[in-house]
């Protein structure tokens, strides 16, 4: 099958096995989690519009569907909704919460307003064994999230499969099984056995045999860049934190030295990043990397300024003057490379039609201006972070940067409240490092998502020794 582009996303149909799981996004919270949780389980989910066409569903030719939660009531207008065709294209399709309500109704069941929403944890019954609940105790914990309950289910042509004490319908079926709804959240970790129930409706009712992999997924986009790319160059920007890094890795695997890397060490670094970043692309994976010194130019614009944003606007635009000169130096330099993911795709509005809010403006989606001239290789923008690590693990980046923490574009110019000196940032570095060593040495670097020293504009009596001191504080956040 051929890569096919529509309005709705990009529709790949060259993944590992051919095996895709749509997920009609009905704008829920937990819909990039629906689609992580079957990947986890070795199945390729991916978010779609939900005015996807029932022509451009066949073409991804799906094992099954899964239709999202939301924070709609179906009855509200203008509320999201999509073709009833859907769920008559053969494959099994599977509603949660609010994707139950609306296939339910287009079944020709109703759906009411309940006295009281159900939002938590609920004792969910199983009544019918099997298929989706197979190895599920018969009594188990659900989260749930809802304010509208189905009624009219027997003219519709379903069955109860599942209860709660306020919610007699908590999973319903028709009796071929085709149509599976859910009213709990399967996927969040407040189900326990929500895992299983995914599992069991991609192995069991969806009849998938897995090998959604990395290493799969390494080989089969190497192949993929090498045919777009040909014989042209790729420049990077590389910033040495996972997202860069690992795309780096993967494109030079495909084009070994028709790639070229651009660090830009703009003064803001954490201690030693430099040098790390040297050593491994360099020395280790022998990459053509351009290392440019602009430290003075970005530490001379933010000279007196404290605002953050007005740092933030500064900084990037030096970058992309720094950034321009560089590329100006590769003039056969086709292709610009970035470590674009699936949820910057997401939430700058660009994955499917523009169902998600605009959160933002990623700086890996629009970033840099387009009269740099170059085609866009994005190679990681259809995993998660936690792929993307797992990637980096198969294509040998060192664990140091495969696991690092999230770093911002600006550096550390938005950890030191007020304005920059070299003074302060030496103090930040060193603090930032002693930090780190410590979460490091007590085991708990992978179980936090992000941990770092801010230098506050304060000062504060201390006690060093016998005597006092007088000397800036810096508040640490921790992030589980």
């Amino acid at each position: 099958m051929t890569m096919t582009d529509s309005e709705h996303g990009t529709l790949r149909g060259d993944h590992p096995h051919n095996e895709v799981v749509p997920i009609l996004d009905f704008g829920g919270q937990t819909a990039q989690l629906i689609a992580r949780r079957a990947r986890e389980a070795g199945v390729y989910a991916v978010l779609v519009h939900p005015g996807i066409s029932v022509e451009e569903l066949r073409v991804m030719q799906p094992k099954g569907i899964i239709l999202s939660g939301g924070p709609a009531s179906v009855y509200d207008v203008g509320a999201p909704t999509c073709d009833p065709e859907v769920l008559k294209l053969g494959v099994p399709v599977l509603g949660i919460c609010y994707g139950m309500q609306l296939a339910c109704m287009l079944l020709g069941a109703s759906v009411e307003r309940v006295p009281h929403r159900e939002f938590g944890r609920a004792s969910l019954h199983i009544e019918s064994a099997g298929g989706l609940f197979h190895g599920v105790p018969a009594d188990t914990t659900v989260w749930m999230s809802h304010g509208d309950q189905i009624t009219g289910l027997t003219e519709a042509g379903l069955e109860t499969t599942a209860s709660t004490k306020t919610c007699p319908c908590a999973a319903v079926r028709t009796p071929d099984k085709m149509f599976i709804g859910v009213q709990f959240h399967p996927e969040v970790t407040h189900t326990p056995h929500g895992p299983e129930i995914l599992r069991n409706f991609l192995y069991e009712i969806c009849g998938c045999r897995g090998g959604w992999r990395m290493s799969n997924f390494a080989e089969i986009e190497a192949e993929r860049i090498r045919e777009r790319v040909g014989d042209k160059r790729v420049i990077c920007g590389l910033s040495g934190g996972v997202d860069s890094s690992v795309a780096a890795a993967l494109i030079h695997k495909a084009i070994g030295d028709r790639l070229v890397c651009v660090f830009v060490d703009n003064g803001l670094l954490r201690k030693n990043e430099r040098e790390l970043v040297e050593v491994t692309f360099r020395d280790h994976f022998r990459i053509d990397l351009r290392v440019v010194d602009a430290s003075a130019e970005f530490l001379g614009d933010l000279a007196g300024i404290d605002d953050p944003q007005e740092k933030r606007r500064r900084i990037g635009h030096r970058f992309i003057e720094v950034f321009k000169a560089a590329a100006a130096d590769l003039p056969d330099a086709h292709f610009l490379a970035q470590g674009t993911l699936y949820p910057d795709v997401i939430e700058s509005g660009h994955g499917h039609a523009g169902n998600s809010a605009n959160i933002k403006l990623h700086h890996n989606v629009g970033g840099l201006p387009e009269e740099l001239g170059f085609e866009l290789v994005e190679p990681l923008r259809d995993l998660f972070k936690d792929e993307v690590r797992k990637l980096g693990e198969v294509l040998g980046v060192p664990s140091q940067i495969v696991w690092r923490h999230p770093f911002p574009g600006p550096g550390l110019a938005v950890r030191v409240l007020g304005d920059i000196t070299e003074e302060k940032l030496g103090v930040l570095r060193d603090c930032d490092e002693i930090l780190l060593e410590e979460i490091v040495s007590a085991e708990l670097y992978r179980k936090t998502s992000q941990v770092f020293a801010v230098l506050l504009p304060i000062q504060s009596v201390g006690v060093m020794g016998d005597g006092r001191t007088y000397e800036s504080v810096v508040a640490i956040r921790a992030v589980e």
